[in-house]
């Protein structure tokens, strides 16, 4: 499926983070890429995220955390519902390709892509997000509700589980069949119901850190780096008439201290690249059961296809003459016909080889035996 009556650049340049944008199925041939039974399954898994929303009445929502049993969607009763499943393009390729046709936005900035299905008059209530976000009409219908622009001031209703607006002021009603797509910017009030039985969305959403994470993450990561022996020195100390004044100096050096380290802008780089691509969910372990051999690597390499893992996070920075190849947290530096894999690595899922040297082969070991890539044909 392509995004063929869409114009990516008009979007950034009328849309992106300035307002909300109904797209009316703009695909050349649209598909559903997951059946309700798939997503059901995937949420009984105990590592697939996963939640169930029902809602007793017009203003009460109660939210169960999964994995679920089977028995409990047949459980289910005439109660609006909605399960929302989360990065689902880890595990189900087809859901996973829908983002080679949102690669307009940098791939650092992707998150995942989240799944719904509800029942008839099912959501999960009026709410913002802190992030983009393009909601992609599987099967069935949805009205969506757009609302007031919020923040972190915005009054929220008293819910232990769910953080639902205490006001929603409606601006705007987008009702979204098959193939359809709603993109809301961060901080946008919405609202989606479902309007039939088999209505299913998915939600591709952008990654933004705060300002907090950023100087909480990079100040940590500069503290591990540093020696008890870095300290203040005043060398040629001027004798001073007040002993109790820090004088303009003093602050001077002190304050340099600090923004000298914290200005480390390939230091910086280099960390944020890490932080960046660490995987979403670490625990999940998708290494090889028998690590494979240079020799294996090097058989399967002539004239083969590489392909990623979608669960692996891949992304790049340039330093000097060489691309800093960062997967799932990790660091690997290449240079040469290396650093041209890398790049294309991280640009596209499924890569075809051509003649490979040493350093791609310890690189395409190295990454295989982790789990982050596989090779056409294998199982």
């Amino acid at each position: 499926m392509k995004l063929a009556r869409f114009d990516p650049a008009a979007f950034l340049a009328s849309h992106w983070q300035q307002a909300a944008l109904q797209i009316r199925n703009p695909w050349d041939a649209w598909q559903c890429p997951i059946e309700p039974d798939e997503l059901a399954g995937l949420a009984c898994e105990p590592e697939v995220e996963s939640r169930l929303v029902e809602q007793s009445g017009p203003e009460i929502w109660a939210l169960e955390q999964g994995p679920f049993d089977a028995e409990r969607f047949a459980a289910l009763g005439a109660k609006p519902w909605t399960l929302l499943v989360q990065a689902v393009d880890h595990h189900v390729p087809e859901v996973a390709q829908l983002l080679s046709q949102f690669r307009f936005i940098p791939n650092w900035r992707i998150d995942d892509v989240m799944v719904s299905f509800a029942s008839t008059g099912g959501g999960v209530g009026p709410h913002f997000d802190q992030y983009d976000v393009f909601l992609i009409q599987g099967r069935g219908h949805r009205r969506w509700r757009i609302g007031q622009r919020c923040d972190d001031t915005t009054p929220l209703r008293a819910h232990a589980d769910l953080k639902l607006l205490a006001d929603f002021e409606e601006r705007a009603v987008y009702d979204l069949g098959p193939g359809d797509i709603l993109y809301v910017p961060p901080g946008v009030a919405h609202d989606g119901v479902a309007l039939d039985d088999d209505c299913m969305t998915l939600s591709i959403g952008f990654r933004a850190p705060s300002r907090a994470e950023l100087i909480t993450g990079w100040s940590d990561h500069v503290l591990d780096e540093l020696g008890e022996d870095d300290r203040y020195g005043d060398p040629m100390l001027p004798l001073q008439d007040q002993p109790g004044e820090i004088t303009e100096a003093a602050l001077a050096r002190l304050q340099a201290m600090v923004l000298e380290r914290l200005a480390d802008r390939a230091g910086f780089a280099r960390w944020f690249a890490a932080f960046n691509s660490a995987p979403k969910y670490p625990d999940m372990d998708w290494s090889s059961e028998e690590p494979l051999t240079l020799e294996e690597v090097r058989e399967a390499a002539q004239g083969g296809t590489v392909l990623r893992n979608f669960a692996s996070r891949f992304v790049f920075v340039r330093e000097n003459d060489a691309v800093l190849l960062f997967v799932d947290g990790e660091m690997r530096e290449c240079r040469g016909p290396a650093a041209r894999f890398a790049e294309a690595l991280c640009a596209k899922h499924e890569i075809a080889l051509g003649e490979i040297d040493d350093d791609m082969l310890a690189l395409l070991l190295d990454l295989a035996n982790r789990g982050a890539i596989a090779f056409a044909g294998e199982d």
